[in-house]
């Protein structure tokens, strides 16, 4: 049974990452470029609500963080529904060796991803627990309950979390616990959302305990995914437990450098607001996926960028002991990067912005729905 905690290697020094390489510029070089380019397409077809966010990051942050996203989204592609998941596993475990190496494989994310991880030293140990967590997805793994979820979302979300703080310049171990929360936050409300998608690959990640206790089999309810009274309290605990997380990782966001806050926080926002769309549907993710409007989208942004995030005690909060290790072992493992606030940071110019990239997009859905 999942334990809800970091596996780590017993030869694993966080404070040492495998980097044979000596850290060197991100330089625009023109091949880097290219490949980032590359990255950037594939997260405007795929990944939306992140190329929406990161258009208001610091330059100096908005590239290497599209390469570790668009590295961990090839990695993730790889392996969820491969045909023989065991091989997929090995090949995507190859390709981060070789880019620990320094030799990384030809495609645009892996060239990218190894610059990054050379240039932020990012601690092996934290594309391998998200490995493990793509690993749990192949064996469809089940969890007894919250904190073994926690556990998994610590995996394949709180890794990102702790990797893009550390690209961002976090500092403190507090910052990296709270930026780990906030990604379990997320994956909780993707978990919610995603219910019936879920049960129709044969997948329940709903924690059984609470099943149990609602009157649900997990067994039948996969033969036959309906929406019901009990299972909408199943699905209401598990957003319960993502709102408290949105909580500590929101409290978080005032550590960041301030170029970054806006982009985290309009991330945060968006992605709770998947969660109040699924309890305005009654808590029914069976019976259709909740979508967030655009022009709510655009509201949401609105708000992120002229609200700034305020300190709370939550901030200072110990971590959860499901993301301790990984919390820890990015705060030990970062390199240090001072991030001054940049000269073309306008507030309204970039609400503006967010805006109007969502007006384009919904024009794009309606021409694509013949709308």
């Amino acid at each position: 049974m999942p334990t809800g905690r970091i596996a780590f290697h017993a030869d694993d020094d966080p404070a040492q990452p495998s980097l044979p390489m000596r850290a060197r510029s991100l330089g625009a070089d023109a091949a880097f470029a290219a490949d980032l380019e590359s990255c950037r397409g594939a997260m405007r077809g795929g990944s939306r609500t992140f190329f929406a966010a990161s258009l208001v990051l610091p330059a100096s942050v908005r590239g290497p963080a599209t390469a570790l996203y668009a590295f961990c989204r090839a990695a993730d592609d790889m392996i969820d529904g491969a045909p023989e998941p065991a091989r997929a596993l090995d090949a995507v475990r190859a390709r981060l060796r070789r880019v620990y190496e320094g030799g990384p494989l030809g495609d645009p994310a892996d060239r990218c991803f190894a610059r990054v991880v050379e240039h932020f030293a990012i601690p092996r140990a934290l594309p391998e627990a998200l490995i493990e967590g793509f690993e749990w997805d192949s064996m469809r793994r089940r969890y007894p309950d919250v904190s073994a979820l926690c556990g998994y979302g610590a995996r394949v979300a709180g890794t990102v979390g702790a990797m893009m703080a550390i690209v961002m310049g976090a500092r403190g171990p507090a910052a990296y616990a709270r930026a780990c929360e906030l990604g379990v936050a997320m994956q909780l409300t993707n978990i919610a959302r995603d219910v019936g998608e879920d049960a129709r690959l044969g997948r329940v990640y709903l924690p059984l305990d609470r099943m149990h206790a609602a009157g649900l089999d997990p067994d039948a309810f996969l033969t036959d995914p309906r929406f019901d009274a009990r299972l909408a309290q199943v699905v209401r605990d598990v957003l319960g437990a993502a709102d408290e997380l949105y909580l500590r990782g929101m409290a978080g966001i005032a550590a960041l450098p301030i170029g970054c806050r806006p982009a985290i926080r309009a991330a945060a926002l968006l992605y709770a607001e998947i969660g109040r769309e699924v309890e305005r549907r009654g808590f029914d993710s069976v019976s259709g996926r909740a979508v967030v409007a655009t022009s709510r989208k655009a509201t949401v942004l609105l708000g992120a960028a002229l609200v700034p995030p305020q300190r709370s005690a939550a901030a200072a909060a110990a971590p959860l002991p499901e993301i301790a290790r990984l919390a820890e072992t990015a705060a030990s493992s970062r390199r240090a990067l001072s991030l001054a606030p940049p000269a073309w940071w306008r507030i309204n110019a970039r609400a503006e912005r967010m805006i109007l990239l969502f007006e384009r997009l919904a024009e794009r859905e309606q021409l694509g729905s013949g709308r």
